[in-house]
């Protein structure tokens, strides 16, 4: 990553998931005018995906509850309780269900027969899970939060996962806002991929979304209600995509950003004419 900044800058890491973050510490003068910071960094994407099979799936188990590196994607967000209705649901909608996939794979697939992705009026897009499944609609976010909170709530590790989005067939351009997903955790498996949105909007895919990611993304962050550092007054953060900034202890609000990607070579300059 390259950083063009006037503004003195330290990296960091927070403490409950390793996002890696950059701090900026204007002095005054530059805090009253306002300052540009420009990151460039070079990502090398790949399709993610985990194999599904019978023969995969012989050693999997739910016994990742025991492993305490997983035990916070077990617990609840303050937008995704995991009693009242969305463990209802989740009880409803994997009944009879034997072993973790079974019951994931029925989650998915409630999740997808009753949201639509929607972004009219208010309250999309905060990923408030009851909200998502009273109002059954919402963006990536709503989708999302709806799927991890049933997951956990029947004893699944699942974790949130932002980043941005890249148009398909395109090679440059502005990215207008974030993409998120999911995964959740199979003992003797591992994480596996997951993205309800992407599914709703194109059905032929439903299949490859459940155990899959395309290369039409860029991860960034995981979690939600993160905490940076120490230094962070305001209140935790929902999840963490756009820049944050506090003055005098309190968020500073309407930041301006851009986004824009352009393909590069992987071929080294050096090597590029042999």
């Amino acid at each position: 990553m390259h950083i063009d900044s006037p503004v003195s800058y330290s990296h960091g890491r927070d403490a409950e998931y390793g996002n890696t973050f950059v701090a900026f510490t204007p002095k005054p003068q530059q805090s009253a005018t306002g300052f540009d910071v420009l990151l460039r960094f070079t990502a090398v994407r790949r399709e993610h995906k985990v194999a599904l099979d019978a023969a995969a799936l012989q050693n999997a188990s739910a016994s990742a509850s025991r492993n305490p590196n997983l035990q916070r994607y077990l617990e609840p967000d303050k937008l995704v309780p995991l009693n009242g209705i969305i463990a209802a649901l989740a009880k409803e909608h994997t009944t009879g269900d034997t072993t973790p996939i079974q019951m994931a794979r029925h989650i998915y697939d409630y999740v997808l027969a009753t949201m639509r992705y929607d972004k009219s009026g208010e309250g999309w897009g905060r990923g408030d899970a009851v909200w998502a499944c009273t109002s059954k609609r919402g963006n990536c976010t709503d989708f999302h939060s709806l799927f991890i909170g049933m997951m956990r709530s029947s004893g699944i590790p699942a974790r949130f996962e932002i980043g941005f989005p890249l148009p398909e067939g395109k090679t440059e351009g502005d990215i207008p806002g974030y993409h998120c997903w999911a995964e959740f955790y199979l003992d003797g498996v591992g994480w596996v991929p997951v993205d309800a949105s992407e599914a709703w909007k194109n059905p032929a895919k439903r299949d490859f979304f459940f155990g899959a990611h395309d290369t039409n993304r860029v991860f960034f962050t995981y979690g939600r209600d993160i905490r940076l550092s120490s230094d962070q007054k305001g209140d935790p953060l929902n999840y963490f995509i756009y820049p944050y900034a506090e003055t005098n202890g309190q968020p500073v609000k309407n930041l301006q950003t851009h986004f824009s990607f352009r393909d590069v070579s992987s071929v080294p300059p050096a090597e590029a004419g042999r």
